[in-house]
């Protein structure tokens, strides 16, 4: 009976797990190395606390890293340390109190950036298991700033399930991405690229650029066996004869070139009896002689090897030039292309939505700015050159609100109206002293209104000085809608395309169903039938130039927000405001959009062509107006009816 009680008691005990070794240990055994810390040498220590399995692993670690770790040299014991007024408070592994103990008894570590380092690795299988998730987070994102091939491994040990499915999703990225670098098993690492499909994420471009990134080499014979082979490269084809014999150099297949000051001098110290390497000295006027003569000095050892021209070329002919991708295995290196094929292929399709949307903002900018001027001179035929004197004083009309109503969202709903009422008011006023008496006179009006504005901006320099005024958009405004890290769109650019898209709808509103946009309609057909009819033109044209100007203010607040609100706010865009109106067609509301439209695609798609050179943009887009305007003089949308005559 006794014998078979001790079999099942060794029999238990077997079957027990056994107790990893715990960390005190580990660090006794190791003190020496510890105590002089190296990242070269010190990785098994810290790789064996972080498997041990014991609890205090983790709080040792990051005691180790903070510096927070010392030894009493008394004993030679480990202890968790923290600096007091009277030297050390102690703490055991395990964290519990022993006292304190003289700044002098304790050796204190401090290990340095690379044993940090490596510390910080071992602790990220702690942290990403931390009942933290703010720890948890701080994993993931050191794991994603530098990533290690051990952090693979920790993420796939942290098999608990995670409640944030965000935070889930993030880990699981992260893990792919590193088996796409550091898994040893090529069919792993091909399925992990495949499993992102259609993604097109930085991090994922990061990690394949460098897998199929390739280095130039060159051989004496055969190709080398076992390499992963890009390409073979033909001097003067796939790269110059220059850089194919550098390739030679680098690899020492080859001495270095000759160069011509190298030549001379050597031939010059090795003269003797009128001779340089046998060959006399009347003779070397020919560069063949020239070479014969260092070559056979060459040969005698009297100067250093170097390749003539003729040697160049031999042995560019005698080796061979290949590219080899960075990543060994070729199946990786063909799923990245393909991967990378993809990518490029999207990421492009995402510029060009990104380039419209930029196109179609700045097409929004000029439609709002030259709204109101599709009034003034679309409808009134008055050339107004002070139009862009408009759109500053409603943006200096949005800055001084601020300066009284400091929430940002309350003050530009009080400057939209107030800015309208500011430069319907100016407007009004410029009719009626000037305009009036000036009517089917364009060049009259042109001189006039330039005046006009040369002197609103000198007011306005004035007032406010040659500083650029804030204006400043509401938080809510503030950033951009990011569809992806291809193609964005700032809040405030939607902003002023709703705003522009409001505006058309008034206007058509105000012309199509309303009194005032009847009898505009009639003034502008035929005046004298107008009047005829008990409509008075005069009137009309006034409130014409009111709406257009205040239209202007309102515009000058929105464009404020995103440019310097500057006195020469209003010239930056009085030409496109002219071009926009012109080329879509005097008079018409749907011409002015389209216009705006063509203008702003048009300016785009040639900074994208020359992105170093805005200038150049609006210089060209300037020359295909004109080419534009001598087949369509009357523009995209041509007016009709006797106003179209006149």
């Amino acid at each position: 009976m006794r014998p078979l009680i001790l079999a099942l008691l060794a029999t238990l005990l077997l079957a027990l797990p056994v107790r990893a070794q715990d960390v005190a240990q580990i660090l006794s055994e190791n003190r020496a190395l510890i105590e002089k810390a190296s990242r070269q040498t010190i990785g098994p220590v810290i790789s064996d606390l972080a498997a041990s399995g014991d609890p205090a692993a983790a709080a040792v670690l990051t005691a180790w890293a903070d510096r927070g770790l010392g030894v009493r040299k008394s004993d030679g014991a480990f202890l968790l340390i923290a600096p007091v007024e009277q030297g050390w408070a102690l703490r055991d592994l395990t964290g519990a109190d022993v006292g304190m103990a003289a700044k002098s008894d304790i050796d204190d570590l401090r290990p340095n950036s690379g044993v940090r380092g490596l510390i910080a690795v071992a602790l990220v299988q702690f942290q990403l298991t931390d009942s933290d998730p703010a720890r948890r987070d701080d994993a993931l994102t050191a794991i994603s700033r530098e990533p290690e091939a051990a952090h693979l491994e920790a993420l796939r040990a942290a098999t608990a399930p995670e409640p944030d499915s965000a935070r889930a999703a993030r880990k699981a990225r992260l893990e792919r991405l590193l088996t796409v670098r550091f898994d040893p098993d090529p069919a792993a690492r091909i399925a992990a690229i495949e499993g992102f499909g259609a993604d097109t994420g930085l991090d994922l471009r990061a990690v394949l650029n460098p897998l199929v990134a390739t280095t130039r080499r060159a051989t004496a014979g055969d190709l080398p066996s076992g390499i992963n082979l890009a390409r073979v490269l033909q001097p003067g084809k796939h790269l110059s004869n220059a850089e194919a014999y550098a390739l030679l150099v680098d690899a020492k297949l080859a001495p270095a070139r000759l160069t011509l000051e190298q030549a001379r001098s050597a031939l010059i110290a090795n003269l003797h009896d009128g001779q340089v390497g046998g060959v006399a000295l009347a003779d070397l006027n020919t560069e063949p002689a020239r070479a014969r003569a260092y070559n056979a000095l060459e040969a005698a050892g009297a100067v250093p090897p170097a390749a003539t021209d003729d040697e160049v070329d031999a042995a560019l002919k005698a080796h061979r030039f290949y590219e080899t991708y960075a990543e060994p295995d070729a199946a990786v290196t063909t799923a990245s292309l393909a991967a990378l094929d993809g990518i490029g292929t999207k990421v492009g399709a995402m510029q060009a939505v990104d380039l419209a949307l930029d196109a179609l903002s700045l097409a929004s900018i000029y439609f709002l700015a030259a709204i109101g001027l599709a009034i003034t001179f679309g409808v009134m035929r008055v050339i107004n050159m002070a139009h862009g004197e408009f759109i500053m004083m409603g943006a200096y009309t949005g800055y001084v609100v601020q300066q009284w109503v400091p929430n940002y969202t309350a003050s530009i709903l009080i400057a939209l109206p107030l800015a309208f009422a500011v430069t319907f008011a100016a407007g009004v006023a410029m009719e009626r002293l000037v305009i009036r008496y000036l009517y089917k006179r364009p060049l009259e009006t042109l001189l006039a209104t330039f005046g006009i504005s040369i002197a609103l901006q000198q007011i306005a320099k004035n007032i406010f000085g040659t500083q650029a005024r804030p204006l400043t958009a509401p938080a809510w405004l503030d950033g951009a809608w990011m569809l992806n890290d291809v193609v964005s769109i700032s809040y405030i650019r939607i902003a002023i395309f709703v705003l522009a898209l409001g505006f058309m709808v008034f206007f058509l509103w105000l012309m199509k169903r309303t009194r005032i946009g009847l009898q505009v309609r009639a003034v502008t057909q035929n005046p004298s039938m107008a009047a005829s009819m008990g409509i008075n033109p005069d009137r009309i044209n006034m409130l014409t130039f009111g709406i257009g100007s205040g239209i202007a203010g309102i515009a000058g607040v929105a464009i404020g927000l995103f440019a310097k609100v500057t006195s020469e706010l209003g010239s930056d865009y009085i030409v496109q405001s002219f071009m926009t109106v012109v080329v879509g067609g005097v008079g018409n509301i749907w011409g002015t959009l389209l216009g705006a439209a063509m203008i702003g695609f048009f300016q785009k798609g040639i900074e994208w062509l020359n992105p170093s050179n805005t200038l150049a943009a609006q210089t060209y887009m300037i020359l295909f107006i004109i080419l534009f305007i001598q087949f369509r003089p009357r523009g995209i949308i041509a007016l009709k009816g006797r106003a179209a005559g006149d």
